[in-house]
């Protein structure tokens, strides 16, 4: 215990370095009031919800900053109750960083054969943190080898998977969000959504939908926990996407959102921009 307690010692002096770097980088407003909050304001903002997603842009370093601040503020508000969700590991993966986790294998296995992303290093604090304190990473996204599929192929060829390739999935058949969600990623994409078949579309709602069953059924088994979920902004800005995906598998889930984005206009927000974004908006510059 004694040693334990110097690790999270350690860690914590690293973790408030980082934030002493950020300091002056960003700023969080709550989109309600329009007002600037602070971060202990959004995790005591948690006692009434039970997911928090991080909508991030992935190459953002004070995102992932923020992202380790937030993760160990809920750890510590919230103590033996709290797990981190991630997109950047694929659901088949889980073995993998559950004995990455319990100190059985090396951190060089955990990259290589849980198919780190390029970036690892952006995301390695959050995955030792979790590490230190004992608490579960869901490995949430969908085997990229599926998403590929259904890229090519649609999500009618997820059927002809074996009852092995479809553990790792979300329940078939997957639903794809209509309306607003698929207006936002026509115009993402330049107005080229219904290419091939709208399969490119399918392929992204597959994506959703796995983080959003990875969320649910880790909620079933952990009552009462909180899951901080951090993904790329598009997965969950306006609670769209895997919001969305989550509230039809859990309708009584509470969620909260936080968009992250980087930009000019940190003290003087753009509302028109930002007010649907999420439930607080971070703004943040390098």
């Amino acid at each position: 215990m004694k040693l334990l307690s110097f690790i999270v010692l350690i860690f914590s002096c690293i973790t408030a370095f980082s934030q002493q770097k950020t300091a002056l980088h960003y700023k969080i407003y709550n989109t309600t009031s329009r007002k600037m909050v602070t971060a202990d304001d959004v995790v005591n903002d948690m006692a009434g919800a039970d997911v928090l997603f991080f909508g991030e842009e992935h190459t953002d370093s004070v995102a992932h900053s923020l992202e380790l601040m937030i993760f160990t503020k809920l750890l510590n508000r919230y103590p033996a109750k709290v797990a981190l969700s991630m997109e950047m590991f694929e659901t088949d993966c889980q073995p993998v960083l559950n004995e990455y986790l319990r100190g059985l294998i090396r951190e060089s296995n955990l990259i290589k054969d849980a198919r780190a992303w390029p970036n690892y290093a952006d995301y390695r604090p959050l995955v030792e943190q979790a590490k230190i304190y004992g608490t579960s990473i869901i490995a949430a996204n969908a085997p990229s080898r599926y998403i590929n599929m259904v890229t090519r192929l649609g999500l009618g060829s997820l059927n002809q998977l074996d009852a092995v390739g479809k553990a790792w999935l979300p329940p078939l058949p997957i639903d794809t969000a209509t309306g607003k969600y698929y207006e936002k990623f026509a115009a993402v994409m330049g107005g080229h959504a219904s290419m091939d078949g709208m399969q490119l579309y399918q392929s992204q709602n597959l994506w959703d939908a796995a983080m959003a069953w990875s969320i649910a059924q880790y909620l079933k088994s952990h009552a009462g926990y909180k899951i901080f979920q951090v993904n790329g902004g598009f997965h969950s800005e306006e609670k769209l996407g895997a919001v969305t995906q989550l509230k039809k598998y859990d309708p009584q889930v509470r969620i909260l959102n936080i968009a992250s984005v980087s930009g000019t206009d940190i003290t003087n927000p753009d509302w028109e921009k930002y007010v649907n974004l999420g439930d607080y908006v971070i703004l943040t510059y390098e």
